[in-house]
């Protein structure tokens, strides 16, 4: 299913007059200097930031999108000090534990995208039950960037297609987009039309760099903690006001 971007299977926005995009991918930022403005830890913000991705997936389902990736933590956020990252695991341990059980009453379908292997034990198992206990559901479909970095994946594809080829699985010359695709963590679902960064930022930081070859971004100056339902909208109206043109040419004036 990835590599699509046909406007078709959308729904249309509340209050808007074009078709809503089927994925919103976000780039959460902001959560330290959320934090340092109020003169609070880092990990104030991070457990701020928990929240905004609650107030997030709730935003995209009220607007009628069925698609949400949320980039929750790096390849690069490794290089942070041991006592934040023990936080931000901490948080995620906390975030599903305590929304797993109402993700998988509401039908949402939880997917975990980056490199998994290299996670400690306890992790793994954590997201793996995640993905188990709501692999039935497709009421909404919610993918978390957690130990991902889009040059990490693209290589991690391309090495298993090498090998695949090595071993006579595939012919090298079969090798096209739709294959390359299917071997990224994100094969199950569309790529993103919109992609989101929030805190004035405009970088993409090595995020869905395959996928998001077509799509849109919108860059807010909201700091993540502080961003809602209304924000998602704006970036939504963002996006209707836009010519989608895929490389051809638009209509005529």
């Amino acid at each position: 299913m990835t590599g699509s971007s046909a406007a078709d299977d959308k729904a249309t926005a509340p209050g808007s007059s074009g078709p809503s995009p089927r994925h919103v991918a976000i780039i959460m930022d902001g959560n330290g200097r959320w934090a340092a403005s109020r003169g609070l830890p880092r990990s104030a913000g991070h457990k701020e930031g928990t929240a905004a991705a609650r107030r997030a997936v709730e935003a995209a389902r009220d607007l009628g999108l069925k698609y949400l990736t949320l980039y929750s933590f790096s390849t690069e956020n490794w290089r942070r000090p041991a006592s934040e990252i023990r936080d931000l695991m901490s948080l995620l341990r906390q975030f599903i534990g305590d929304e797993l059980p109402t993700l998988k009453r509401e039908g949402v379908r939880v997917t975990i995208v980056g490199d998994k292997k290299s996670l400690e034990p306890e992790i793994k198992l954590l997201v793996g039950r995640a993905e188990k206990e709501t692999a039935a559901n497709s009421a909404f479909f919610l993918q978390i960037a957690f130990n991902y970095g889009g040059r990490d994946e693209i290589v991690r594809a391309a090495r298993q297609l090498a090998t695949d080829a090595a071993a006579g699985r595939i012919k090298p010359g079969a090798i096209d987009e739709a294959m390359f695709s299917q071997s990224l963590d994100t094969s199950a679902i569309p790529d993103p039309d919109l992609v989101i960064r929030t805190s004035g930022e405009k970088r993409i930081s090595n995020f869905l760099l395959w996928q998001a070859a077509y799509a849109e971004y919108v860059f807010l100056d909201v700091l993540w903690p502080d961003f809602d339902a209304a924000h998602f909208a704006r970036a939504l109206e963002d996006y209707h006001a836009r010519e989608r043109r895929f490389g051809g040419v638009g209509a005529a004036p």
